[in-house]
């Protein structure tokens, strides 16, 4: 795949080929279960823990992959991204491994650790007001002024690509465990992650249901899908799960999404907090709130894990110790 095709949809021969230019950059994150957990749902619960990845979530493998695309006439111009955080450090840190300068539109209100991080790997760091300023609109200037690439978090082929790989590694853990999946939750915001990992699983575990996970108020994937249709956020609602807040599905991720996932799933933020509790108490994992809500999805009961074998993907650990210790406290004990 060539750069040139980032805005079609990629196909799944898109994901091998990414696998192959993360190979030795990327982590192959495990697959891991907790005795007592399953003990618990009286299911088995296998947990991809993309917080172990590079920069702390799984935005680096679709970073890497679309940087890695950029043809080399156009990379001294570099690459402009615009992001709550997440995808923010991956693009910087990816930017930083290839040699590319990078400008990094970030909401005011991101989380500092996300800011700091973003800069601590070499980026600019360009702020804006997420409830009243475009980030699209000031990427595309920045860009335009710089003839830099600009790297979507979600609706660009290639970084959907590199999301997919994660798909190829569920696969590929879970007939190393032995087990046989009857479903794959996966945390979504513009559906990068989810459209990407469901398209692999559509070749290596073809039949098992994928259902996207979303914070309610924000569950704009969820009614698109029953829906048929792209339908939009009501921007003036609010949750912890920042890594989430996209306005709508992406173009090319909603037409993968409505032909590959069952359906959406949605969870309340203190259903978040209990699925980061629920990652520290029996895994041992950091869970960002954003990243927990797939877990929080399987541990809360909004599909019957009884006698199943369901893998959920946690997507980030990019949190601050305050909101962390506050969601350990609001949700108790687990």
């Amino acid at each position: 795949m060539s750069a040139l095709t980032n805005t079609t949809p990629p196909r799944f021969e898109d994901i091998a080929a990414a696998a192959g230019r993360l190979k030795g950059f990327a982590v192959r994150t495990p697959l891991l279960e907790a005795p007592l957990l399953n003990a618990k749902l009286a299911g088995r619960l296998l947990v991809k823990p993309e917080m172990l990845q590079k920069t702390g979530s799984f935005k680096f493998r679709g970073a890497f992959n679309r940087l890695s695309l950029i043809p080399e006439s156009q990379r001294a111009a570099g690459v402009v991204a615009y992001s709550s955080g997440n995808h923010a450090q991956g693009v910087a840190c990816a930017a930083a491994m290839l040699g590319l300068p990078a400008t990094i539109v970030m909401p005011a209100d991101a989380p500092a650790i996300k800011i700091a991080n973003t800069r601590a790997y070499g980026a600019e760091v360009v702020t804006y007001d997420r409830f009243g300023e475009s980030r699209e609109e000031l990427g595309a200037r920045i860009a335009a002024e710089r003839g830099a690439t600009i790297v979507r978090p979600y609706d660009d082929a290639g970084v959907i690509a590199g999301q997919g790989t994660i798909g190829l590694e569920i696969a590929e853990q879970a007939a190393e465990l032995g087990a046989s999946l009857d479903a794959v939750l996966v945390c979504c915001g513009g559906g990068g992650l989810v459209s990407g990992t469901a398209l692999a699983l559509s070749d290596r575990a073809p039949g098992v249901p994928v259902y996207a996970v979303e914070p309610a108020g924000f569950d704009d994937t969820a009614r698109s899908l029953a829906g048929g249709s792209r339908v939009a956020n009501d921007m003036s609602n609010r949750s912890i799960c920042d890594a989430l807040l996209a306005e709508k599905p992406g173009e090319i991720t909603f037409e993968l999404n409505r032909k590959l996932l069952k359906a959406g799933l949605v969870v309340t933020d203190a259903e978040a907090q209990t699925g980061m509790a629920y990652a520290f108490r029996y895994l041992k994992l950091v869970a960002e709130p954003g990243g927990a809500v797939a877990l929080a999805a399987a541990v809360t009961g909004k599909i019957d894990l009884r006698g199943k074998t369901v893998a959920v993907v946690c997507s980030g650990g990019n949190v601050d110790q305050a909101t962390f210790e506050a969601a350990l406290a609001a949700a108790g004990e687990v």
